[in-house]
């Protein structure tokens, strides 16, 4: 008798478990995606953008987590509202993720690009041109800046 409600309690508790995972699964696969704006140099020489999707794995039942990244250090940045920041490459490759307050990026091919609390860039625009970066708005522009190791 124990024997049965010990093997019925642990089918229980499996069949439960992997239901959980199979519901999590399928909200994962549900949810959209965390889009980053790549800022990169095309072979043109102009810089150009490409909205890639992060790629994310299941953590627990309502997580997912990127693999982790290895950087020196991590920087704020604050700037006024009508900041403007002429023709410029990016000092490194860097995560730049826009916390509060609103920017824009003008693109050396022309592509304007929103800058707004959580937009995620990734400028790799190194050499060339680069880009133009004004302020918008009445606030400062408050963001997060996360170089990354090569």
């Amino acid at each position: 008798m124990k024997r049965t409600m010990i093997v019925v309690l642990v089918g229980s508790t499996l069949g439960m478990w992997n239901t959980d995972a199979v519901h999590a699964l399928l909200a994962a696969e549900q949810r959209p995606g965390i889009i980053v704006t790549r800022i990169f140099n095309g072979p043109d020489g102009h810089s150009h953008a490409a909205d890639i999707q992060m790629k994310m794995a299941p953590s627990d039942v309502s997580t997912e987590v990127s693999e982790m990244a290895k950087v020196p250090g991590v920087q704020f940045r604050r700037q006024a509202p009508n900041y403007f920041e002429d023709w410029h490459t990016a000092p490194r490759k860097q995560y730049v993720i826009t916390l509060s307050g609103r920017g824009e990026i003008e693109l050396s091919d022309g592509k304007k690009i929103s800058l707004y609390p959580g937009r995620i860039l990734l400028v790799e625009d190194l050499v060339g041109k680069g880009h133009i970066s004004p302020g918008m708005g009445t606030e400062d522009r408050i963001s997060l800046l996360i170089p990354l190791v090569e």
